[in-house]
């Protein structure tokens, strides 16, 4: 039995049940144990439990660089601009778009102060010895710790889909909350209790959405938080958003997703207990768009742009980028590379298909 499990079943005994969104919280973000943190776990690439879109293809990246430079035009060409880059990892995004302004906007390039928002200490040791050369560029702070922001750019990538989630089922027509406890073989079970917070029945209010009976639901309250600081933090500019989701109507549909949309990754394959190795397997649920465009609407961040990562990718110039690259590389084989990463950024059927781009703009 692993320590973080250890302390889970402790702080069970000692306090009595748990929400779930207290036990992910832990699972996936303890300093020492949780799976985001631990600097023994390989996270991405193929040893890992997943790849993300940067780790897949440089055109990921290149092309939002692409994007940033025209966005920078939109705001007039300020002297400056603040890009804040939030849940980096180890790098891979911020790498490839300095590399990509220096290369294609050097004036750009020159005006740009680069912030990365990582939790994980690991995660912020390896983006700074990634990105050593950009020191004069790069800076490593929260965004909550950052001045207000004029003429700036707060990007993330699959990042609210890893914000805690509380769990909810319809039982005899009442909203219930799935809370977590320990049986007597000392494995995590689900235990239906009450509602933690009155907010998780205002959140299906004011969706307009009553679930059916007996069916299940992933909230994730956390979103509000994280746009109401970027609001705070963003003066002017754009909030853009990458991630896997759907609208309300969709995510909470009868026929859909009757068991919630939380799903957890290990070696690349899901997992059919996300209760099962805290700290040791990748935790997700779907985000729910018609939120994020509420709350971001109410916080004064309005969408410009929605449409799947595919077809923004394209729109935003993907084919150019890679036309490029294939002409700079000298290597037969560097060039079928980068020819290949392109198919799988925009193929009919490809992983990009499942992910949606949200530009909110403030101001």
């Amino acid at each position: 039995m692993s320590p973080l499990t250890e302390r889970l079943h402790e702080r069970i005994r000692s306090d009595g049940l748990i929400t779930f969104y207290e036990w992910m919280k832990t699972a996936l973000y303890d300093p020492e144990q949780g799976y985001y943190c631990r600097p023994d776990r390989e996270r991405w690439g193929r040893q890992g439990d997943y790849r993300t879109s940067p780790e897949r293809s440089v055109l990921f990246a290149a092309t939002f660089a692409r994007y940033f430079a025209k966005l920078h035009q939109d705001l007039g060409s300020p002297a400056s601009i603040n890009i804040v880059e939030v849940g980096a990892g180890a790098g891979n995004f911020a790498e490839t778009v300095l590399e990509t302004l220096l290369l294609r906007f050097p004036d750009i390039f020159s005006k740009t102060h680069y912030f990365i928002d990582e939790a994980s200490l690991d995660s912020r040791s390896r983006a700074r010895s990634r990105l050593a050369r950009f020191d004069a560029r790069v800076e490593f702070k929260p965004l909550a710790a950052l001045n207000p922001l004029d003429h700036g750019i707060v990007f993330s990538n699959e990042l609210l889909d890893a914000f805690p989630v509380h769990r909810v089922v319809m039982q005899g027509g009442e909203l219930r909350e799935l809370h977590v406890g320990v049986n007597e073989r000392r494995s995590f079970e689900w235990i239906v209790g009450q509602l933690s917070t009155h907010q998780l029945s205002k959140h299906f209010e004011r969706l307009g959405i009553r679930l059916g009976e007996g069916r299940m639901a992933d909230v994730n309250l956390e979103i509000e938080n994280w746009l109401e600081l970027v609001s705070r933090k963003l003066r002017s500019g754009y909030l853009i958003t990458v991630d896997y989701g759907a609208e309300a109507s969709v995510l909470y549909n009868e026929g859909e997703r009757r068991d919630g949309s939380l799903r957890a990754f290990h070696k690349h394959q899901v997992s059919g207990d996300v209760l099962l190795r805290p700290g040791h397997q990748d935790i997700t649920s779907s985000v729910d768009w018609t939120l994020v465009k509420m709350v971001g609407a109410s916080n004064g961040l309005r969408v410009v742009a929605f449409e799947r990562q595919d077809q923004f990718l394209l729109a935003a110039g993907l084919l150019a980028e890679m036309e490029l690259r294939v002409m700079e590389t000298p290597r037969e084989s560097e060039r079928l590379r980068v020819r290949t990463s392109a198919r799988e950024m925009i193929l009919p059927g490809s992983l990009a298909e499942s992910f949606q781009v949200m530009v909110q703009k403030k101001k």
